[in-house]
């Protein structure tokens, strides 16, 4: 009884940090390039809107293009996820993003010859198809570090962390390139990140999970993870996490524009970005003793009600002030999403779910800027604020009416203080 005692108190107590996740040996090996290519999920869009508009003055023409190439990678997003479980992160990654890096530079050059809009979707085809899904992977590798260990719950917060800073970084470095230097500068740099990040991430074949060690259990590890119902609870929750970027980075940029001032888009959505970033360290650095069902659903009803009066704003202050509480909402729904995945699904799955997650905010994101180029377009400056207040409400519903789907089973394991996980231990 003594030692249970004394175990159960060390769990609690001993809350792994993010400097203990850090001094993980190796970790930095993948943490450096991977966070170089990720940078086309916070990049791409918003640079193919600046890009499309300037070239066509449209943004529901811009919107429709970037929209393509959401699509694309939200459908085929899983897809390379899978395939990265069944045959490695390395036989995925190289071939992507090469295809990625050509098909970049080809949409950059179709828009800058003022090429049909057809041509613009055919090249945004591939280019959203072969985003390289780095987060979900890096993720995978976090799994195969710490297998086993309490510091898994801070590396999915870290993780977490490292999306929002990506989109603090991401849309910043876009609008500073494409209005400073030149309209192709972000799908450029985009497109070389990609490049020089994906390959070195690929190189170090020490960290990825390796699929020989699965091979015994390939039937039952490389079951979709679709047939999981909390994962198809959390694609829907994500899509609506998904319409509120992808409105925001048309609906910002269109704002800017209405007052003369371009480069404050960058800054406006910057906040957005820091509010989400600072919230998920938070998110990481608290022992929560609510469960994680819970956590979901009263993280996603504040996200929906302060996407809901984005539209209300009519001055750059408050919409950053409405802004960074948007994105503080966002950080928690998506920590405690990938929290759950790791009860949800088998670990040979994981990587799938992962994408399944990452391509359902990027479809969202790409409804959304098609929606919001319209409203802007043809209604008021502003308008296009209304899609991040739909998606989210109409998640926030479906939410609410299945939640108990996200229960999970633990299958034997106990839980210390609502986030760090231990595996069973036998004892001689």
């Amino acid at each position: 009884m003594a030692s249970t005692v004394t175990t159960s108190k060390d769990a609690a107590t001993s809350r792994p940090g993010y400097g203990r996740l850090l001094r993980t040996r190796g970790a930095w090996t993948f943490l450096l390039p991977g966070f170089a290519a990720r940078q086309p999920f916070a990049m791409l869009t918003l640079s193919i809107v600046l890009l499309v508009q300037h070239t066509t003055g449209s943004y529901g023409a811009a919107g429709a293009v970037a929209a393509v190439t959401g699509v694309a990678m939200a459908l085929f997003a899983p897809y390379s996820g899978r395939l990265a479980d069944r045959h490695g992160q390395r036989a995925v990654l190289v071939p992507g993003v090469l295809v990625h890096t050509l098909s970049g530079l080809a949409l950059t050059t179709l828009a800058l010859t003022d090429a049909p809009l057809w041509a613009l979707f055919a090249a945004a085809v591939p280019t959203g198809a072969s985003v390289p899904q780095v987060g979900p992977m890096v993720r995978a590798r976090w799994g195969v570090k710490l297998k086993g260990s309490p510091l898994m719950a801070t590396a999915t917060a870290f993780e977490s962390v490292t999306d929002e800073f990506t989109f603090v970084i991401g849309p910043l470095l876009a609008t500073a390139l494409c209005t400073a230097v030149d309209p192709a500068a972000g799908l450029v740099t985009e497109a070389g990140l990609t490049l020089v990040g994906g390959l070195l991430f690929a190189a170090q074949k020490g960290t990825q999970p390796t699929v020989a060690a699965r091979a015994g259990r390939a039937r039952v590890q490389h079951a979709s993870a679709l047939r999981a119902p909390g994962v198809r609870v959390l694609i829907v929750t994500f899509l609506g996490i998904g319409s509120v970027f992808g409105g925001m980075q048309v609906s910002l940029a269109a704002f800017s524009e209405s007052i003369g001032n371009p480069g404050m888009n960058g800054v406006l959505y910057g906040v957005f970005a820091a509010g989400n970033m600072l919230a998920g360290i938070a998110c990481g650095a608290i022992a929560w003793k609510t469960g994680p069902q819970r956590r979901m659903v009263l993280a996603y009803a504040g996200l929906a009600l302060t996407a809901s009066v984005l539209w209300t704003a009519h001055s750059a202050l408050l919409l950053a002030g409405l802004g960074l509480l948007v994105g503080m909402c966002i950080a928690p729904a998506l920590i405690t999403g990938y929290t759950l995945v790791e009860d949800l699904v088998p670990a040979g799955a994981r990587t799938e779910a992962f994408t399944w997650l990452t391509g359902a905010v990027a479809l969202g994101q790409a409804a959304a800027v098609t929606a919001a180029g319209q409203l802007e377009d043809n209604l008021w400056d502003g308008a296009g604020f209304l899609v991040p207040m739909a998606g989210t409400v109409l998640a926030l519903a479906t939410l609410l009416a299945l939640r108990s789907r996200l229960v999970t089973h633990p299958h034997g394991r106990t839980v210390a203080r609502g986030v760090g996980h231990r595996e069973p231990v036998a004892v001689d």
